[in-house]
């Protein structure tokens, strides 16, 4: 029987969720990063700076990953932002869902009041639509900030959801 588990990422991890990230970050479709970032940004960025980094498995496999940290400093450390990678194998299994529910818990746990998403490409619209069913709301658009390599520049959405009493 096939089980996915969530659990916090380990230094040991990374190996696993590098064909994931570089997948991603390659495509230049989805994350605002250098689409030949290395092995040793990456890390920085998706295990070392972040407050927490999880990783969903199953059978042993690494089949997303996702990693929250503070917005903002001082007066807006009530917001936590997030980001989600599914491999690509795995994708349409629910996995991006299970990443933000659990994610959303993982929040309230660590005493934020909301999660916010700084820069989310229009054209994602797999993401914009779970987002929107998971209870975020689009509340900004930035018009032509995201260079698409194939579609050029997009609109890229700021999505919130208060997660507080």
């Amino acid at each position: 029987m096939n089980v996915m588990k969530i659990r916090e990422a380990t230094r040991n991890d990374f190996d696993k969720i590098w064909p994931i990230f570089s997948e991603i970050a390659a495509a230049g479709e989805t994350y605002a990063l250098s689409r030949d970032i290395t092995k040793a940004e990456a890390q920085v960025i998706w295990l070392d700076s972040p407050r927490k980094t999880f990783v969903l498995e199953e059978n042993g496999e690494i089949l997303g990953t996702y990693y929250i940290k503070t917005n903002q400093a001082g007066p807006g450390s009530h917001v936590c932002n997030c980001g989600y990678m599914v491999s690509s194998a795995a994708r349409g299994r629910g996995v991006a869902t299970l990443l933000c529910e659990h994610s959303q818990e993982i929040a309230m746990q660590l005493g934020y009041k909301a999660m916010q998403f700084n820069f989310v490409a229009s054209s994602n619209e797999g993401a914009v639509r779970l987002w929107h069913k998971l209870g975020f709301s689009t509340v900004g658009r930035l018009p032509k900030a995201f260079d698409h390599p194939e579609k050029g520049y997009l609109d890229a959405l700021v999505m919130y959801k208060w997660l507080g009493d």
